[in-house]
């Protein structure tokens, strides 16, 4: 959270409307947040390797996986058209292929 200066987590994913984070701490539900979103391995073509977005917390619960970890799914409540670039940029470069298409990938 860029007010407070807050490090809530890290990415664990990540889509044009919002982003799922995995931190240590809960956050409480429909709180408002400027997140501030790093991206230190960006591609060199991408024209930011930080973006700004205001965002609200959707969903807040414990990781299965972790006693003490929190998934934290942030909706993006503003996305200006360079914002939506540098998301599509990120995803273009970083998603997994569709289950379907890893057929081709084997044999």
């Amino acid at each position: 959270d860029l007010r407070t200066k807050t490090l809530f987590g890290y990415i664990g994913d990540l889509t044009p409307k919002g982003a799922m984070v995995v931190g240590e701490k809960s956050v409480e539900v429909d709180r408002h947040f400027v997140l501030g979103i790093e991206f230190p391995e960006a591609p060199p073509t991408m024209a930011a390797t930080r973006i700004v977005l205001p965002s609200r917390v959707a969903w807040c619960r414990q990781d299965e996986d972790s006693r003490h970890g929190f998934n934290i799914g942030f909706e993006f409540t503003e996305i200006s058209a360079e914002n939506a670039s540098v998301i599509g940029a990120i995803l273009e470069r970083y998603q997994f292929r569709p289950a379907e298409d890893v057929s081709d990938l084997e044999g």
